[in-house]
């Protein structure tokens, strides 16, 4: 690791510092403590960690978090604990360093979902723009659950009548379709739709569309071929 200014990324790095958490993972304690001290000089908080088993058990707390992995570790490779992090779901961005790092090895890194792959030694610098764009992903990842989530709970409130014209809709089944799918009147079923797209937050048809395909919203079974476009 080489000594450089740090520059403005720096700074953005530093913008994370009331909640985001960076793990170094690492056997050799002197590279530990070296990338500790670098983070910590720009107020990010830091864990560090001499095998990945200690990683492992270690109860994160649920913050914007990111991990910056050896690849050759004592008992397990770093690429091996990248797949189990896949595994686990944890979604947590990795950036891995390496002074035996190969073009192969690169690779496979990157295509597993690593966010940035650093030889020893490298620039302060660049691991600090590592770090930023690494906690940035994991900033957006979690905005985005928690989108989801929010659409979840907007949903449960919906009645089934609601639920099921609103799958309609989704599929791109006119108001006079979905009537005739579920044996109402075009009047009733667009009564459920606007209480329906109220509920959701829907700011438009397209809105309401949207947010059931984020919801992974399914096409009933044996339904009518919808209509182009989406016309009420």
């Amino acid at each position: 690791m080489s000594s450089d200014a740090h520059g403005d990324a720096s700074a953005d790095t530093g913008s994370h510092a009331i909640s985001a958490t960076v793990y170094v993972v690492d056997d050799d304690e002197s590279m530990r403590d070296a990338v500790r001290n670098l983070l910590r000089s720009v107020g990010l908080n830091v864990e560090t960690f001499g095998s990945a088993q200690e990683f492992l058990a270690f109860d994160m707390p649920d913050v914007p978090s990111c991990l910056i992995l050896d690849v050759r570790l004592k008992g397990q490779s770093g690429l091996a604990v990248q797949e189990q992090i896949a595994a686990s779901e944890l979604g947590l961005p990795i950036v891995f360093m390496t002074a035996h790092g190969d073009i192969a090895m690169t690779v496979k890194a990157m295509k597993a979902g690593a966010k940035d792959f650093l030889a020893k030694p490298f620039r302060d610098q660049d691991m600090l723009d590592a770090v930023a764009h690494a906690l940035a992903s994991d900033e957006e990842r979690r905005a985005a659950n928690r989108s989801v989530a929010d659409l979840r709970r907007c949903y449960e409130s919906l009645t089934s009548r609601e639920r099921e014209v609103m799958a309609f809709v989704a599929a791109g089944l006119m108001n006079k379709q979905i009537a005739g799918e579920l044996n109402l009147s075009e009047i009733t079923v667009k009564i459920h739709r606007g209480q329906a797209m109220r509920k959701m937050g829907a700011r438009s048809l397209a809105d309401f569309v949207l947010k059931a395909e984020a919801l992974g919203i399914k096409a009933p079974q044996g339904m009518a071929t919808p209509a182009r476009g989406l016309r009420g």
